[in-house]
């Protein structure tokens, strides 16, 4: 982690509206200690220590290049979010907990508001705990139908180096 510093909720009040309409996030951050840090290609709002929101660059060859702030797998296990998530099979998990991209054949229920190029988050059918997040490289109609093929670029998983960052 690098450029690590402190800051007053005025400096992210943009940032935490972006996670509080996109989301539905009602939680106040304004009593927390809030910092702000760099991570490879991620910009972290860390709270309290802990890394609960991501802001990245959407990848060229999904859409256009804008920013992205996106909750990590920590911030959605901490507010529980129902929105742009799919849920997978138990054979994909160890995969998805490697690290391999989502493939559309483990993916059983989708968010049907999710278009490609956007990030979602997945999670396990059974328990509904979150294990990734990644780029959508399909819509949520395809995603459905679909019985092979890539579904979603992993970019963040349990027991990865965002997952387990030693704040």
């Amino acid at each position: 982690m690098r450029k690590r510093k402190p800051v007053r909720i005025k400096v992210v009040r943009k940032l935490v509206e972006v996670l509080q309409n996109d989301f539905g996030i009602d939680e106040k951050l304004d009593g927390m200690f809030l910092e702000t840090a760099e991570f490879g290609d991620l910009r972290l709002l860390l709270a309290n220590k802990e890394p609960i929101a991501m802001t990245l660059m959407r990848p060229e060859d999904l859409g256009d290049q804008d920013n992205i702030t996106f909750p990590t797998l920590k911030g959605i296990l901490r507010w529980n979010l129902e929105k742009r998530w799919c849920a997978v099979d138990r054979g994909a998990i160890p995969f998805l907990m490697n690290g391999a991209d989502c493939m559309a054949a483990g993916i059983q229920i989708v968010d049907p508001e999710i278009e490609r190029g956007d990030l979602v988050w997945i999670r396990d059918e059974e328990h509904g705990k979150p294990i990734a997040i990644g780029w959508a490289l399909i819509d949520s109609e395809k995603m459905d139908e679909s019985t092979n093929g890539k579904a979603i670029r992993t970019i963040h998983w349990i027991g990865d180096d965002l997952w387990t960052i030693d704040t």
